[in-house]
């Protein structure tokens, strides 16, 4: 999904693209009551083509990613 993408700097450069891109997978991943994955594929690709146009300005995601893709979640507060 990657292919000719020089991704693999932004691991120890960018670490907030690294974030993000687990953030819209975890936040797009849908599981069944069994915790079976439902839609895998699409949770790979909507973070991979995060990280795409992060390195390739050039690149546009489609459909936009939604606020809700990429809400980052903290700890909970006590």
């Amino acid at each position: 999904m990657l292919k000719d993408i020089e991704y693999l700097e932004l691991y120890g450069n960018e670490p907030s693209a690294i974030e993000m891109a687990y953030a819209i997978f975890t936040n797009v991943i849908e599981l069944s009551p069994t915790g079976e994955v439902l839609n895998f594929k699409h949770a790979q690709q909507r973070a991979t083509d995060y990280i795409r146009s992060y390195c390739d300005p050039a690149f546009e995601v489609s459909p936009p990613l939604e606020d809700w893709e990429m809400n980052l979640y903290g700890m909970p507060t006590t």
